[in-house]
C-alpha cells in the first residue's frame, strides 16, 4: 500500500505535500510599535495541508491551516543541531514513529518509503493560516506533487486532533504502591 500518490492535480486536498510555500514570520515583539513596521519577512519551507478536504473542495474556508513537513534528518539539524547522538535521535524517532510525542508526525517518504531516515515529520506546534487563492495557485503552478493516501491520511488527521484534545489533569486517584 502507497504512502503517497504523485499527481498535478491543480485541486487542494488535506495531505497535499506544497514545496516552497511562503510564509509570514512575525518578530517576538510583533504587536509593540505596529505603526514602525513596513515589512515583514517571509519565509519558504514545505507544507502540508490540514484543513479538511470537504471544506476545501465546497470552498467553505478563505484561509487553509498548514503545518510544516520536513525530512527528518532536516528537522534535527534545525531544531537541535549535532549536539545531540545518533542514539539519542534514533530514541526519539522511535518515540514519535509509536506516537508517544503528540506535537510531531511521522509520515514515510514518498521516494524511500523503507528509508526511516529519509521519513518526514510534521510539526503540529506550528500552524500556519495562509489564503487560500494562494495556496490554489502555488499548487496549480507547482506541476505534480505529493498527496497522502487513505488510510495514511485518516491516520495523520487523527494524530493531529489527538494533539489538539490533550488534557492534562492532575490524577485523583492515590498511586498504587
Amino acid at each position: 500500500m502507497q504512502t503517497w500518490t504523485r499527481l498535478a492535480d491543480p485541486g487542494l486536498r488535506q495531505g497535499d505535500y506544497l514545496t516552497g510555500c511562503h510564509v509570514p514570520v512575525l518578530p517576538e515583539d510583533y504587536g509593540r510599535e505596529l505603526r514602525s513596521m513596513r515589512r515583514i519577512r517571509l519565509d519558504a519551507g514545505d507544507m502540508i495541508v490540514m484543513t479538511q478536504s470537504c471544506d476545501l473542495e465546497q470552498r467553505k474556508v478563505s484561509v487553509v491551516a498548514l503545518c510544516p513537513i520536513w525530512p527528518v534528518t532536516t528537522y534535527e539539524a534545525i531544531h537541535i543541531g549535532p549536539s545531540a547522538s545518533r542514539r539519542e535521535w534514533t530514541a526519539r524517532w522511535n518515540n514519535v514513529r509509536r506516537g508517544r510525542e503528540p506535537g510531531l508526525h511521522l509520515l514515510a517518504s514518498p521516494s524511500e518509503p523503507n528509508n526511516a531516515w529519509a521519513a518526514l515529520v510534521v510539526d503540529f506546534r506550528v500552524i500556519y493560516s495562509l489564503p487560500y487563492g494562494y495556496l490554489s495557485r502555488l499548487a496549480a503552478d507547482s506541476g505534480p506533487r505529493w498527496r497522502l493516501n487513505s488510510p495514511y491520511l485518516e491516520h495523520f488527521s487523527q494524530a493531529f486532533a489527538r494533539f489538539f484534545m490533550r488534557v492534562g489533569l492532575p490524577s485523583n486517584v492515590a498511586e498504587f504502591k
